[in-house]
C-alpha cells in the first residue's frame, strides 16, 4: 500500500467514524497498520471505533499505543480522557487524573478555555476523592491562569468563593498544607468581595472566622480577622462572641480579653461567652459561687464550649458541690467530641477533674466510676499526682493493696510529692493507725501547706487518736481552723469545729455558729442541721431554728429532709399547734414510715386536735413497730377510754401492768375505767355489776 493508499485508508476511516460505520472504520485502520504499523491516526481512530463499539480494553491499547508513538499529541489523550469518563470502574478514576494532567500540560501554551475545561474537570474528580490538597493546588492553578489572562475582580472572588466551597466540607480531616489553602481563599476572597459593607460580605467574613476558629494554632490570625470585621460591622456580635470563646477555649484572662468581654456585654447583655467570660474571671478572684452562677447561666445559652464546662466544674469542687461537679465534666467530654491536639490536654484535664470529684463523693460506685476515667487519660501513669487519684480511687473502692502498692511507689520515686505523703496518709487514717497518719499528713503539709484538706485529716487524726489531742487546742482544733481558714467553703471542718465547741468547750453559741455554717455549706449535711436547730432550740432562739427548719422544708421534695419535718412538727406539737404539727409528722413518716417514735408524735398531734380515732391508729401502729413503747401501747388505752371503749381500754391497760407492774398511768387509767363502768351500771339499775 503506497503513502497515497494510506492516506485515503485514514480519510475512509474517518468519514466511517463520522458515519458511525465504526466497524467499516476498524477494518480500514486495520489495513493501513498492515502497511504502517507506527501510523499515529490509524491507532486513536481505532480507539475510537472500539470505544464505540463497546469494546474499552481494545479501545485503551489503541490510545496508549497512540500515545506511546506521540506522545504530546493531543488526539489520543482527548480520546483516552473520554473513554476514561465513560467507564464505570471506580480503578480509572488515577488514570483519568494522570491524563488530565497531561492535557493540562498540553493546553497551557495553547487554547486556554480548553485548559480552563479540563482544570474543572480534574478539580471535580479530586473533590470526588477527598482528594483536598490535590483539589486546593489545581484550584490555584485555575485561579492563576485566570489572573495572569487579566481576569475581572468579581470573576476572581467568584473562583475563591468557589475554592472555599470545595474546601470548607474538610476542616476535620485536613492537613497543615490544605487548611493554609482554604484560609487563603478566605482572605482573598474577603478582599475582594464588593460592595463593602454588604450582606454577602459580611456572610462571607462570619463563615472565615467560623473556619479560623476551628483552627487553634491560628491565633493571631483569628485575632486580627475579629477586629477588621468589627471595624466593619460595629453592631453584629458575632466577631465578639467568636473572639470571647478563643478566650475561654485558651485558658488565659488577659486584659484585652476582659475588655472583649465587656464590649460583648454592652452588645448584647445576654450573650452567652461574655458571661462565661465573667464566669471565669469571678473563678480566678476565688469568687466561687458568682463563678457557679454566671458559668450555669452562660452556659444555658452557649452550651457547646468545654472549656466553660470544665471551669464551671472547678468552682463547684471549690464549693464541694460533687455531684454537680462530675455532671460539669460529663457534658464537657460530651462537647469535646474526638480530641486531637490542644483538645486532648483539655480531655486530660477533665477526666482528671472528674476523677477527684468521684474521689470526694466517697462510695465505692462513685470510685468505680473514677478508675475509669483515669484509666481514659493519655500518658496518666507517667503523672504522679495523676497516679496518687488512682491511689484514693483504690482506697475508696476497698481495694487496699493495690492503693498500698501506689502509695509506695510514689514514695520512693516522688518523696517530695505532698501527694505522695497524703496518699499514705489517707491509708493510715482509714486503718485507724493514728499515730502514722499524723507523721504522714505532716509530711504533706510541709511539702505544701496551703492544702486544706490535709489540715483538715490532720484534724480529724487528732479527734480519734485519743481524748488528750481531742482536747488539746493544739491539735485539733488548731488543724480544723487552720483547714476553714484555707478553705472557707468547707463544710465537714465548720461541723467538727461546732463538735468541739459543744462537746469540748461547753460553748454553745460559738457551736451554733458553726454548726449554721456547715449546714448553709452543706445543705445534705442532717448532723449539722440539727445539732444547729437543737443548739438554738436550747439558747431560747425559737426564731433562727425556725428559719432553719423553713428553709429545709421549703426545698424539700416528698419523702426527703425527714430530720427537718420531725424537729418542727415537735415544735408545733410543744407550742400547742396540733394541726400543722399533723401536717410536719405525715410529711416526716414519708421520708420513713417505719419510724415508731415520729408515729407516737403523729398521735399525739392528732389527740391534740380532738382526731381521736387518727390518734389511736397512729398509737397502735408505733407500738406495732416498736412492741417496746410502753408510752404508745398506753395512750392508745387512753384514746379507747376517752371514746368510751373501757372494756378495751382495760384489757391494754392490764396488758402494760403485766410488764411493767407499778406504770403508774396504766394503774390511773385502769382505776378510771373501772370507776366509769360501776358508774354505768349504777345508771342502768345494773346494781351488782
Amino acid at each position: 500500500m503506497s503513502n497515497k493508499e494510506v492516506k485515503a485508508a485514514l480519510k475512509s476511516a474517518r468519514e466511517a467514524i463520522r458515519n458511525k460505520e465504526y466497524k467499516e472504520a476498524l477494518k480500514h485502520c486495520k489495513a493501513v497498520l498492515k502497511q504502517e504499523k507506527n501510523n499515529y491516526n490509524a491507532w486513536v481512530f481505532i480507539g475510537l471505533a472500539a470505544a464505540e463499539l463497546e469494546q474499552p480494553d481494545q479501545a485503551k491499547g489503541a490510545y496508549k499505543k497512540a500515545i506511546e508513538l506521540e506522545p504530546n499529541q493531543l488526539l489520543a489523550w482527548q480520546g483516552l480522557a473520554n473513554l476514561y469518563e465513560k467507564s464505570n470502574q471506580t480503578d480509572v478514576k488515577g488514570d483519568l487524573a494522570d491524563v488530565y494532567q497531561k492535557l493540562l500540560e498540553l493546553y497551557k501554551s495553547g487554547d486556554k478555555q480548553k485548559w480552563c475545561d479540563v482544570c474543572n474537570k480534574l478539580v471535580e474528580l479530586y473533590h470526588q476523592e477527598n482528594k483536598y490538597l490535590e483539589v486546593a493546588e489545581t484550584w490555584q492553578r485555575l485561579i492563576q491562569m485566570k489572573q495572569e489572562d487579566g481576569a475581572e475582580k468579581a470573576e476572581l472572588h467568584q473562583l475563591w468563593k468557589k475554592m472555599i466551597q470545595l474546601l470548607k466540607d474538610s476542616t476535620q480531616n485536613q492537613d497543615n498544607k490544605t487548611a493554609q489553602s482554604l484560609l487563603t481563599a478566605f482572605e482573598h476572597a474577603v478582599n475582594s468581595a464588593d460592595p463593602v459593607p454588604g450582606d454577602d460580605h459580611q456572610n462571607l467574613y462570619k463563615d472565615f472566622i467560623q473556619c479560623l476558629s476551628k483552627f487553634p494554632h491560628e491565633t493571631a490570625r483569628l485575632e486580627k480577622a475579629c477586629n477588621d470585621m468589627m471595624a466593619l460591622y460595629p453592631t453584629v456580635s458575632y466577631p465578639l462572641e467568636i473572639l470571647c470563646l478563643h478566650f475561654v477555649q485558651s485558658g488565659t484572662l488577659s486584659e484585652e480579653a476582659l475588655h472583649c468581654f465587656s464590649r460583648l456585654l454592652e452588645t448584647d447583655a445576654s450573650s452567652g461567652p461574655a458571661i462565661i467570660g465573667f464566669g471565669i474571671k469571678s473563678l480566678q478572684e476565688k469568687k466561687y459561687r458568682e463563678a457557679v452562677k454566671s458559668l450555669t447561666e452562660g452556659l444555658q445559652k452557649t452550651s457547646q464550649c468545654p472549656a466553660a464546662w470544665h471551669y464551671l466544674a472547678e468552682a463547684q469542687m471549690k464549693i464541694h458541690k460533687h455531684r454537680d461537679a462530675v455532671l460539669s465534666c460529663n457534658q464537657a467530654l460530651e462537647t469535646l467530641g474526638t480530641p486531637e491536639g490542644p483538645s486532648l490536654q483539655w480531655k486530660n484535664l477533665i477526666l482528671q477533674l472528674k476523677a477527684e470529684a468521684l474521689i470526694k463523693i466517697a462510695d465505692a460506685n462513685a470510685a468505680e466510676e473514677a478508675i475509669k476515667a483515669l484509666e481514659q487519660i493519655v500518658d496518666a501513669s507517667s503523672d504522679p499526682v495523676v497516679l496518687a487519684i488512682r491511689g484514693q480511687a483504690y482506697l475508696n473502692r476497698g481495694l487496699m493493696d493495690e492503693a498500698s502498692k501506689i502509695s509506695q511507689e510514689l514514695l520512693l520515686s516522688h518523696p517530695d510529692l505532698a501527694e505522695s505523703h497524703a496518699l499514705e496518709g489517707f491509708i493510715h487514717y482509714s486503718q485507724k493507725n493514728y499515730k502514722q497518719a499524723e507523721r504522714s499528713f505532716l509530711n504533706a503539709i510541709e511539702r505544701k501547706a496551703g492544702t486544706a484538706e490535709y489540715h483538715q485529716y490532720l484534724g480529724l487524726t487528732y479527734w480519734f487518736m485519743s481524748d488528750e489531742t481531742k482536747k488539746d487546742k493544739e491539735k485539733a482544733l488548731t488543724q480544723f481552723l487552720k483547714a476553714a481558714k484555707l478553705d472557707s467553703y468547707l463544710g465537714s471542718v465548720f461541723c467538727y469545729l461546732g463538735n468541739y465547741y459543744r462537746d469540748i468547750a461547753g460553748d454553745k453559741s460559738r457551736a451554733r455558729g458553726c454548726y449554721k455554717k456547715a449546714f448553709e455549706l452543706d445543705e445534705t449535711d442532717e448532723e449539722s442541721g440539727t445539732a444547729a436547730v437543737d443548739l438554738s432550740v436550747e439558747l431560747g432562739d425559737m426564731d433562727t431554728a425556725l428559719s432553719i427548719l423553713n428553709e429545709v422544708t421549703e426545698k424539700a421534695s416528698t419523702g426527703t429532709a425527714k430530720w427537718a419535718w420531725l424537729h418542727r412538727g415537735l415544735y408545733y406539737l410543744r407550742t400547742g399547734q396540733p394541726s400543722q404539727a399533723v401536717a410536719d409528722l405525715q410529711a416526716a413518716l414519708r421520708a420513713d414510715p417505719k419510724d415508731s417514735n415520729c408515729w407516737e408524735s403523729l398521735g399525739e398531734a392528732y389527740l391534740g386536735r380532738g382526731s381521736y380515732a387518727t390518734a389511736l391508729k397512729s398509737f397502735r401502729k408505733a407500738s406495732e413497730l416498736n412492741p417496746e413503747l410502753v408510752y404508745s401501747i398506753y395512750k392508745a388505752a387512753a384514746v379507747e377510754q376517752i371514746l368510751g371503749k373501757y372494756e378495751n381500754a382495760i384489757a391494754t391497760y392490764q396488758q402494760i401492768l403485766k410488764k411493767t407492774q407499778d406504770y403508774m398511768p396504766a394503774l390511773k387509767g385502769l382505776g378510771e375505767c373501772y370507776l366509769m363502768l360501776a358508774k354505768s351500771a349504777l345508771d342502768n339499775y345494773l346494781d351488782r355489776k
